[in-house]
């Protein structure tokens, strides 16, 4: 079986754009109701909307990549880099403070050239620590990188990548086309979208780093998406990635065999308007937690607002199951009791909407 990198025409992709550009439109007026709904939000609630965004980020790539890391590791780290822990807080897991510094540094450089500095920088960030695995270096040896899944001695094969010694060559090529793509749609939403899908799957063929190219890839995407746009986006393409990875590892494998990609930049185009709705989606309910503090705030007591604010941190996911009364014992550490006074209550001031009767009695928040 040949790969796209060994047919002639290497790297020149072709793809059609009709019926993407649907796609392209619906795209840029979601992204605008969201900036939209952002800008009725105060900065504290920007900040809150922006850190649940990229916390989905890091976790999410790692997760397609098969690592699962600490979410409160991830965020006291992005907190700390970014200041707004009044004391720095030990991050035990470096995987995640790794991921999460990779994530703010793509976000800081949105609008810089891409230059192959700047990628061996970004994988140095996210592979410090790691075992066989030389950090900001391209892979190097004589054997095929190749993408293998299978029990040993039954691997099925899904991709080999050129060879370690075309690597160098191919960053160089891939760097120039990255800064002076031109795209058959004009427009920057049109251009963020197609540079996007074919940036990553492009980086991706060449598979330039032992280690983290996956990682790397989704970063470039959201760097073409953010550079095109004008400034960073607020979506995470790895959430819609990882929700659904088998699609994603067959429409790259099927991508891979041939220049026409037509149906990776539909795929992927696809996959940037899922993070996009689902973004819209988070950044309302930023707002809706606004407007019930307003609403609110003022009539809860210590042991209500931590709970509420459990329930309200599990964001647009929701609060699994409702709250009970044995959950709010569990977290405000009180009596049975106490929890059942303090939840009729809050039933009574509209703060919690009763489901069920008896036994089976649980709470929802009153987000209307």
């Amino acid at each position: 079986m040949m790969y796209h990198w060994q047919l002639p025409g290497w790297p020149d992709f072709v793809y059609e754009v009709e019926e993407i550009q649907p796609l392209i439109l619906a795209f840029a007026q979601e992204m605008g109701e969201v900036r939209g709904v952002v800008q009725g939000l105060s900065d504290h609630l920007k900040q809150e909307t922006l850190l649940q965004l990229m916390l989905a980020e890091a976790l999410k790539t790692s997760a397609i990549e098969g690592e699962y890391i600490s979410r409160e590791d991830v965020m006291s780290s992005i907190k700390n880099n970014l200041g707004l822990n009044e004391t720095l807080i030990h991050v035990k897991d470096r995987r995640a403070d790794s991921v999460a510094q990779l994530m703010l540094e793509v976000r800081k450089s949105f609008d810089q050239p891409l230059n192959l500095n700047m990628l061996r920088a970004w994988h140095k960030i996210l592979m410090t620590g790691a075992r066989k695995v030389k950090p900001g270096q391209w892979r190097t040896g004589a054997d095929p990188m190749q993408i293998v899944s299978g029990a040993y001695g039954r691997e099925v094969i899904h991709y080999e990548a050129p060879p370690s010694s075309e690597v160098p060559k191919e960053m160089e090529k891939f760097v120039q086309w990255y800064n002076k793509a031109t795209f058959p749609l004009k427009g920057e939403v049109a251009e963020a979208v197609l540079k996007s899908a074919v940036a990553h799957l492009y980086f991706e063929s060449i598979h330039p780093f032992e280690d983290g190219n996956g990682r790397i890839g989704r970063a470039i995407a959201e760097k073409a998406l953010s550079q095109s746009i004008g400034y960073p986006v607020m979506l995470s393409l790895s959430k819609i990635i990882e929700h659904n990875k088998t699609a994603y590892y067959a429409a790259l494998k099927e991508a891979q065999r041939s220049l026409k990609i037509t149906e990776w930049v539909n795929y992927f185009g696809s996959v940037i308007m899922e993070a996009q709705r689902d973004a819209k989606v988070m950044v309302q309910h930023a707002l809706k937690k606004a407007r019930f503090f307003d609403r609110f705030g003022h009539q809860l007591n210590e042991r209500q607002l931590k709970a509420i604010n459990k329930m309200l941190d599990k964001g647009t996911d929701g609060f699994e199951g409702g709250m009970t009364a044995r959950k709010y014992t569990a977290i405000t550490k009180t009596s049975k009791a106490t929890a059942t006074r303090d939840l009729n209550e809050l039933r009574l001031q509209g703060v919690l909407v009763q489901k069920g009767a008896g036994r089976s009695v649980t709470y929802e928040l009153n987000l209307g």
